[in-house]
């Protein structure tokens, strides 16, 4: 489930993913494809949890989840298809 903490749970795994996949396309390494393929993945579960809450049936708490990190988690999203176009056009 989506945390309401700071960045823990779900987001934080997926801001870590992303970070990593960043850092091996940077660079160019061949674990690249894979790290991204885990950020992305990372991400799809992310906001599948988002989704669950904001859309269950406890309204409160959905608002306060998209309310506390529904900006973040378009960022990364973002941020992650960013970092796909990027090696899309390094091959």
């Amino acid at each position: 489930m989506v945390s309401t903490g700071s960045e823990d749970g779900e987001y934080g795994e997926a801001r870590d993913e992303f970070e990593i996949a960043a850092e091996e396309t940077e660079k160019n390494t061949t674990y690249a494809p894979g790290d991204r393929e885990a950020a992305r993945d990372a991400l799809n579960k992310l906001a599948e949890a988002y989704k669950a809450v904001v859309e269950g049936p406890d309204t409160e708490l959905g608002e306060e989840i998209k309310r506390r990190i529904g900006q973040r988690i378009r960022e990364l999203d973002n941020a992650v298809g960013n970092l796909e176009k990027y090696a899309q056009n390094q091959d």
